[in-house]
């Protein structure tokens, strides 16, 4: 909960279920000068550039090397706060909005490490050019893209890690360029790693597309890793001899792929084991070209045909003439080191087929491409590294090709394209189009062109903009630099899948189209908002796909109701006897309330039809929360049953915020439906009774059991009028328990009626999903009311 505490008011209560409750005093770091500033980096810098800076910081201005300073305490929290929100992309997001007064709630900079820690533990493998530092943002691009990736799971604080990594360095180096070497510090990407079950550092796993991560288990020593690594290094190398070599370079025409040979010119073969596995081990020439050997021991006439004396190797591009070599385009490269083969080789690869403005829009509307855009033929923005994704992209049916700018400006200007980029268009012509604003690099571009040719985002302009559009539209407004943006448009892509045909998806670039986003009253970035017709809703939740399905379901059908002070008093204050409300008073700007939101309109989901949902703006009717005595945000509230003794409302003090722990807090208030038996009321009304029982054996100090409670109150609603509900206490009638073969508790058992008395075992139902169990039952009264028609009828064609 965030206090209304005055500026100088720093002291906050936290409760815990405990015996002890402890007392807690905060210092919360107050600067006016920006946190960008105070680390000396831009507003787009990345994670790793703010780490990098805030290290270069802390070794300088830490209080263990200023000690006759005493300011260095104070001059170290600020930078320290800069840090702790900054590197956290929910946070960054709320202060690039909100500035610090929408992390009034997130008291972070108190604390910091010794200068020690800074020094050695911190930030690994920041300075590591061979290793990718992957956060949770770009995680799932990088291992998806069809690389292959070894990424070690550390924390800073390992040992272990710290023991791994001159080894994790030397062995990047090696294989740099056969496959990705990654690193996540599980210490700033807790969630990440507690998803992907990391609970053991440092862990190692190789992923690939189209199978399971792998975990490495084995000692490690460099040799260890690379032996364990090269078994997912599907390159190959063929042995060549004068009876395939011709056929090998004359079908490459067609296919399109050149040959790389390298000819071992020395007897007894020497390299004809060694350079074979040198070259699948160094560089990896996958789908690019075909990789071969010869043993001009054996193949002599051949190698002397080629003029090849000594050990050399040599690539043939397509449509290569053996007998004129010159003219044939062959390139022969006197170095047998794999680095300086795999540069000369990818530098003579062919380049990407250039658009011409003319035939653009047919291209486009027939096939998927992605096409980089330059501004005339001097322009760099390739590098030789991209040239694999014509094989990267095949399977999913992308062409890869080039668009200069200067030859048709009024295109490029018609897309919004300004500056060098790329973008994927999805085989509709030019008017379903997205730009790439990721980082320029493999990857993350193959991850980019796979998941927008497979979504339904576009990017919008002054031209599309569905300002007057009949149908719904999500509008991500964004700025380039920013990486909570660049965050958010992946799981926008994933959520445009799942509202295909419901709900258009486009973006708006701010940085281009700013007098429209001024229109639209943009003052941060991202901010996503819902159009929909007249109607327009600020979307405010997590970044992620789910959050944003929660959200849209909820404005299709509303679960949370908007109170007004004169609607709260209407349908709160004066509301009907048997009614129960829950209110949430929130502020916008507060990171709590932000948190909570999707948690309580998807609680107010669980519990529909039996408590009202609403929520009350603190910030729009400040006068009526601070008459209602709302003291801090967000403040739950439950307002029960109307009776003598009843309070006005209660409470929600609980630690947890999320549906589940709300929802069972609430159904504490309803009135109970199911029954409370003993061993006597157990025999009479379950055993030998004619109605259908479902009982849930439980025992009072039993954790699962108190959280099942609420669940097995719905499922008694549920199921009200067709099946009773009892409850049976395990701990005061543990003989009744024992007899019912009740061995675990919570235990739910069925006891269907049939015309007998019920046998004491009952039906086990192995489910403590309240909706999974109505489902159940519904279907065995189904099943049993059948049986009951086909015997009755039976007993008709006797008579």
């Amino acid at each position: 909960m965030e206090f209304l505490a005055s500026k100088g008011d720093y002291i906050r209560y936290f409760k815990r279920p405990s015996l002890l409750v402890l007392l807690c005093v905060i210092v919360l770091v107050c600067t006016d000068q920006d946190y960008y500033s105070l680390l000396g980096v831009s507003k787009e810098a990345s994670s790793r550039e703010i780490r990098q800076a805030f290290k270069k910081l802390a070794l300088k201005l830490h209080p263990d090397k200023n000690q006759n300073d005493p300011n260095a305490h104070e001059n170290f929290l600020r930078i320290n706060r800069a840090y702790e929100v900054l590197k956290d992309e929910d946070l960054r997001k709320k202060y690039d909005k909100y500035g610090e007064k929408g992390l009034e709630d997130q008291q972070q900079g108190g604390r910091y490490e010794s200068w020690h820690f800074y020094r050695y533990d911190f930030g690994i493998y920041d300075d590591d050019p061979e290793i990718i530092t992957l956060d949770r943002g770009e995680f799932d691009a990088a291992v998806n893209s069809g690389e292959l990736w070894f990424v070690n799971f550390y924390s800073p604080r390992c040992s272990h890690c710290h023991d791994l990594a001159p080894t994790w360095r030397e062995f990047a180096k090696e294989l740099d360029g056969v496959i990705r070497i990654g690193a996540v510090n599980c210490g700033d990407n807790r969630m990440l790693c507690r998803i992907k079950g990391i609970n053991s550092y440092p862990s190692l796993y190789i992923f690939k597309t189209g199978m399971q991560p792998v975990k490495y288990y084995g000692d490690r020593s460099k040799e260890s890793l690379k032996n364990f690594a090269m078994q997912y290094v599907t390159s190959t190398v063929t042995e060549l001899w004068a009876g395939n070599f011709v056929n090998a370079i004359e079908t490459s025409f067609a296919s399109g792929v050149g040959w790389l040979i390298t000819f071992c010119a020395e007897r007894g073969g020497r390299y004809s084991k060694y350079f074979p596995n040198s070259m699948t081990k160094k560089r990896t020439f996958e789908g690019l070209v075909n990789v071969g050997w010869m043993d001009c021991g054996t193949q002599g006439e051949l190698c002397d045909n080629l003029d090849v004396s000594s050990s050399t190797t040599a690539y043939f591009p397509p449509g290569a003439t053996i007998n004129n070599k010159e003219k044939g385009g062959v390139l022969f490269i006197n170095s047998l080191d794999a680095r300086e083969i795999y540069q000369e080789v990818m530098q003579h690869l062919p380049d990407f087929e250039i658009i011409s403005a003319a035939s653009l829009e047919d291209r486009l509307a027939h096939h998927r491409w992605l096409l980089f855009f330059q501004f005339g033929e001097g322009d760099k923005s390739n590098v030789q590294e991209f040239k694999k994704l014509k094989f990267l992209l095949k399977d999913e049916h992308i062409q890869v090709g080039k668009f200069d700018c200067l030859s048709s400006p009024t295109i490029c200007n018609k897309l919004y394209v300004y500056q060098p980029c790329l973008a994927v268009f999805k085989g509709k012509g030019t008017g379903d189009y997205e730009i790439h604003h990721g980082k320029k690099i493999l990857y993350d571009i193959v991850a980019f062109a796979k998941e927008s040719v497979n979504s339904h985002v576009i990017t919008l302009g002054p031209q599309n903009f569905p300002d007057k559009d009949k149908e719904p539209w999500l509008v991500d407004f964004f700025a380039p630099w920013c990486p909570p943006c660049r965050a958010l448009l992946p799981e926008l892509r994933k959520a445009s899948k799942h509202l295909y045909g419901q709900l258009k998806f486009g973006t708006l670039d701010c940085t281009v189209h700013e007098g429209l986003c001024n229109m639209h009253n943009i003052r941060a970035y991202p901010t996503t908002v819902v159009f929909n017709q007249s109607d327009v809703h600020e979307y405010e939740g997590h970044h992620s796909a789910e959050q944003i399905l929660e959200f849209i379901e909820d404005l299709r059908n509303p679960s949370v109701v908007s109170l007004t002070p004169e609607t709260f008093a209407e349908l709160v204050q004066r509301r009907k006897r048997e009614e129960i409300w829950m209110v949430d008073f929130y502020a916008p700007w507060c990171g709590p309330c932000q948190a909570l939101m999707p948690e309580w309109k998807k609680m107010a989901r669980m519990v529909n039809g039996l408590i009202s949902v609403g929520s009350v703006d603190c910030q729009k009717y400040y006068s009526f929360c601070h008459q209602e005595s709302v003291r801090g945000y967000p403040e739950i509230r439950l307002f029960p049953q109307k009776s003598n003794t009843a309070h006005p409302y209660y409470s929600y003090n609980g630690w947890h915020r999320d549906a589940y722990s709300l929802r069972g807090w609430a159904l504490g208030y309803l009135p109970q439906v199911s029954v409370d038996l003993t061993p006597q009321s157990f025999t009479e009304k379950v055993l030998n009774g004619k109605d259908h029982w479902v009982i849930d054996f439980y025992a009072p100090w039993c954790g699962p059991c108190q959280n099942f409670a609420p669940e097995f109150e719905m499922l008694a609603r549920a199921v009200k009028g067709k099946v009773k509900a009892g409850k049976v206490d395990c701990q005061a009638y543990g003989q009744t328990c024992q007899t019912a073969d009740i061995r675990a508790y919570p235990t739910v058992k069925f006891y269907p009626y049939q015309g007998t008395k019920k046998n004491v075992l009952g039906e086990y139902i192995d489910s403590r999903v309240a909706k999974d169990i109505a489902d159940l039952l519904n279907e065995k009264l189904e099943a049993m009311e059948n049986k009951g028609k086909r015997k009755k009828s039976r007993n008709k064609v006797r008579t």
